[in-house]
């Protein structure tokens, strides 16, 4: 169950992923930076409050102004200084009395200061910009203030700030929108002439429309530009990271499926970020499967080849049993068969232990051997096993190790392959030498490398061959071995282990120019570990 948790926990963002192209989410995260910056129109909200608070303040001060004006003028001065004050001010004045009649409005003692527009007389552009004001303050929320009406019967209480400023004394104010869509602010002031009154003020303050249209426009022409190159920004970011994927996706896909034999998977040479190292190695990577496959095709003929020859001489021997009538050819026949079932268990083991090798090696933790102290237990065994006459024995060559100092041939590695392809080189120079002849293994330390020599006194090995050796199933046997004696995958084996710890094994002359061959093993030594003194 808790495997099946953490398998549905890894399922579900690759789930979220396959609703959304990585070019949709490209666009969608550079697309919010970019409404972050157009929450400005909600601080140009906050901005117009501040001019329209701003604006009430002044207006009351103002009536503060023109009541202690008023109340130290004459009586007839006092229409002069009203008539200045709605000039400067481009308001309207009315004063009520306190049973609720209009006294005066300063709009019929002398021109208007304002008028209120018409909004089907003025172009369309106007309606456009209404528009725009409804719809933007729609989204950051804006109050909803009223549209103004003049009343039909011009009374105190046809205005409620007037209404509120008789009852409580204190100034009261209101705001509303002209048919325009433009502020309409009034302010109300109880004033002590020769009987009490309220006066009302009304201001149509177009300048806060036009200020804050003006910085909508300026803030929309921003985020236009910043949203067009954000766009362009990340259709360039999804052409240079989506297309090459892409790329590589259906290279890999037509690898899987194995529709072209030769599928060139893009190395992108040019490029010199993640997405090119990505691309040489999904191309190193496909390069390497594909010479595993055809190994491994060129493996299994060469198993059923060599598998053939010993099975077809065992049928011949069966069959030719039913035939024969000596026991000295029946006996004859045995034997073959029985030669040939041990090639094929030699031919079997040999083959199990290469075709699994490479796996293991990739499995297998490496642990310091001191390369001398094996090779010394190897010889001891090799010793023991011809005593008891499990090997060839007198004929069998000599075998001379020139011991190095203990800790000085120091490699990491796996024991038992290292084991596994220094004894197939040593079977392989011993199969060459003759009779008395003497192989010789030497193991030193050279810099980082810890060399490993076995030289035989055999009949050499050809320059064109030295390389040829080491495929499978390439055997040249000396003259007079029996045939089937080897598999052919000793030093194929042997190559595999070597090269999987990071060395290498080539054929060579001897270095003394004695006849005969040499093969040298080349190995890292141990990091961090100095040959003795």
């Amino acid at each position: 169950m808790m495997v099946d948790a953490a398998a549905d926990q890894e399922e579900a963002p690759l789930v979220w992923s396959a609703r959304w192209s990585l070019t949709t989410r490209i666009l969608i995260v550079n697309l919010l930076a970019v409404l972050l910056l157009g929450g400005g129109f909600f601080y140009l909200d906050t901005y117009r409050s501040r001019l329209v608070d701003t604006r009430i303040a002044v207006m009351e001060d103002q009536m503060a102004m023109l009541d202690s004006a008023l109340e130290a003028a004459r009586p007839d001065q006092r229409q002069r200084l009203i008539d200045e004050f709605t000039r400067a001010t481009e308001s309207r004045l009315r004063f009520y009395a306190p049973d609720g009649p209009r006294l005066s409005d300063s709009f019929e003692q002398g021109p208007p200061t304002y008028t209120l527009l018409d909004p089907d007389l003025q172009p369309w552009k106007r309606d456009v910009a209404r528009a725009m004001d409804r719809g933007i303050d729609w989204i950051v929320g804006a109050p909803a203030y009223p549209d103004f009406e003049e009343p039909e019967t011009d009374r105190a209480d046809a205005w409620p700030e007037v209404v509120e400023t008789r009852r409580t004394g204190q100034a009261a104010t209101r705001f509303r929108y002209a048919p325009e869509r433009t502020p309409l602010l009034s302010t109300a002031r109880q004033v002590d002439l020769e009987t009490p009154q309220v006066m009302l003020m009304t201001v149509n303050a177009r300048d806060i429309t036009r200020t804050v249209r003006a910085e909508r426009f300026r803030l929309a022409i921003v985020v236009a530009v910043v949203v067009i190159a954000s766009v362009l920004l990340s259709l360039f970011l999804a052409r240079t990271i989506v297309r090459p994927l892409r790329r590589l996706a259906r290279a890999a896909v037509r690898v899987r499926l194995g529709r072209a034999r030769e599928v060139v998977v893009p190395r992108l040479p040019s490029r010199r970020d993640e997405i090119g190292t990505l691309a040489r190695a999904l191309s190193d990577m496909t390069q390497a499967l594909r010479e595993r496959i055809d190994a491994g095709e060129h493996f299994a003929a060469d198993v059923t080849h060599e598998l053939k020859n010993p099975i077809a001489s065992v049928r011949s021997a069966i069959e030719g049993l039913g035939r024969v009538m000596s026991d000295e050819q029946r006996a004859q026949l045995l034997a073959i068969a029985d030669e040939d079932v041990r090639r094929l268990d030699r031919l079997v083991t040999d083959i199990s232990d290469a075709s699994r090798i490479d796996a293991q090696l990739s499995r297998t933790l490496f642990e310091p051997i001191d390369l001398g102290l094996m090779i010394e237990s190897m010889l001891a065994g090799r010793a023991a096993r011809a005593r008891s006459g499990e090997e060839r024995g007198a004929d069998s060559p000599r075998i001379a190790f020139a011991r190095p100092r203990k800790g000085t041939t120091m490699v990491m590695g796996d024991g038992y392959r290292l084991e596994r392809a220094i004894d197939n080189v040593i079977d392989n120079a011993i199969s060459f030498s003759p009779a008395g002849g003497l192989v010789c293994i030497a193991a030193t330390r050279l810099g980082d490398e810890v060399h490993l020599r076995v030289d035989d006194d055999g009949p050499g090995i050809d320059p064109a061959q030295r390389e040829a050796i080491f495929r499978r199933f390439h055997s040249e046997r000396s003259q007079g071995e029996a045939f089937g004696r080897h598999s052919g995958l000793g030093l194929a084996i042997a190559r595999t282990i070597v090269e999987g710890h990071g060395g290498t094994i080539a054929a060579r002359d001897r270095e003394d120019g004695q006849r005969g061959a040499s093969l040298l093993i080349t190995l890292p030594a141990r990091e961090g570990h100095e040959a003795s003194a």
